[in-house]
């Protein structure tokens, strides 16, 4: 059943950093493969068949274009979760005979985190580097974790919590100085900032085309063609050879088109989007600790993602907040592959919160939709929640709320 407010309006959306709106000119390059051209992108011995390949060709250039790749350079996959699994399984598995040891660190994506511990199941050393107070990875704490077994370093681009963005081409210049392969989860960042795999040294990098404003249920894998050899994956899923062998299965055209219209989409209007974004956060931020107190920032202040604002509320329950402003805005409290736990934030631990205060944390994902007035209404609505709240809470010990006329 679809929440609306008392004026038949829809909760303001401040979650994009868990799902991105269908942008309307991907639906439209995705609705004539919906319908008429439906043809098998392998089906190599007819009109449908390659009126569908070269739509797949097409949307591979556009989507390497964005990132500064060669179409050849890009695996199509179902999503973030299997370009993460593909890169670190399928690195590990067709690398075992030069070592057994991969690095990454504490606050990866929990696909990350997962393939790590499947593959310690196998055999494998994992090394976890730890980030500072503001979610960043030292590259000098990567190089102390390299071990002659070292074949791969993994490192988010964007945390999807707290919106630091790591020091990439440091991290890769570690790791190529080493001859070790580089894979970064690029999810939170491509489309949003500068993304050249170039710049920031990756070998291997995945992307979701819902994560702006594509469709759900398709992604890719950069894999740089040369390192300086030609980089080997073991792949997860055998069958008919589609993607060079490394994914198979019948291409999903509509979804690769929308994927591709998306990244050409985000080309054009990354740099502008990301001022006015930085500008709305500003905003927030501003408005939040003018006239409430006791409000934390959780995540580097600089560098950080222009759309991402994530705080903690002191003496104020997250959950309790979040079902409070359920009618007013549509927020949460960190990551969506990580929600249904009750357990604290492991990103917000790692940066050394203590359970009380990441219990009381909120991430703001603002977006293309996101305008001054939502962003108004919305500091309007907290401020008044989180005074009830601390008013009702044993946890305040009686700290009080500063609300300011016209703050």
């Amino acid at each position: 059943m679809t929440t609306r407010l008392a004026d038949g309006h829809r909760p303001i959306y401040l979650d994009h950093h868990a799902t991105t709106p269908l942008d309307g000119a991907v639906l439209d390059a995705m609705m004539p493969y919906l319908t008429d051209k439906f043809g098998n992108a392998s089906s190599r011995t007819h009109a449908y068949g390659w009126e569908a390949e070269e739509a797949v060709h097409q949307a591979r250039e556009q989507v390497a274009a964005l990132i500064n790749a060669r179409p050849e350079e890009i695996v199509f996959t179902s999503g973030a979760t299997e370009s993460d699994n593909l890169a670190l399984k399928g690195v590990a598995r067709a690398y075992r005979d030069r070592g057994n040891h991969i690095i990454t660190t504490t606050t990866e994506h929990r696909a990350i985190l997962d393939a790590c511990q499947a593959l310690e199941a196998e055999g494998f050393d994992i090394t976890y580097v730890p980030v500072d107070s503001g979610g960043l990875v030292d590259p000098e704490d990567v190089r102390r974790a390299i071990t002659p077994r070292t074949i791969l370093i993994s490192v988010m681009y964007v945390n999807a919590e707290i919106g630091t963005i790591a020091p990439l081409a440091d991290v890769g210049a570690v790791a190529k100085e080493h001859g070790l392969l580089f894979h970064s989860d690029a999810v939170q960042g491509v489309g949003k900032i500068a993304c050249n795999v170039d710049d920031l040294r990756v070998d291997l990098m995945s992307i979701s085309a819902h994560k702006i404003y594509g469709p759900k249920g398709i992604g890719a894998l950069y894999v740089r063609k040369t390192h300086p050899e030609r980089i080997r994956l073991h792949p997860m899923i055998d069958g008919g050879g589609q993607e060079r062998g490394l994914r198979s299965g019948t291409a999903n055209v509509p979804g690769i088109v929308g994927f591709g219209k998306a990244c050409e989409v985000c080309q054009a209007q990354w740099e502008p989007e990301s001022i006015r974004l930085r500008g709305l956060r500003q905003r927030l931020h501003d408005g939040l600790t003018a006239r409430i107190d006791d409000v934390v920032l959780n995540g580097h202040p600089e560098p950080r993602l222009p759309g991402n604002l994530n705080v903690s509320f002191a003496y104020v329950q997250g959950e309790s907040l979040l079902l409070s402003m359920q009618h007013v805005a549509a927020l949460s409290a960190g990551s969506a592959c990580s929600s249904g736990s009750n357990e604290p934030s492991y990103v917000l631990r790692a940066i050394g919160l203590d359970d009380m205060l990441a219990n009381t944390s909120i991430r703001f994902g603002l977006g293309r939709s996101t305008t001054a007035e939502e962003i108004d209404i919305v500091i309007d609505a907290l401020v008044e929640k989180v005074a009830r709240l601390r008013a009702l809470s044993p946890m305040s010990k009686g700290a009080a709320i500063r609300i300011r006329a016209g703050c």
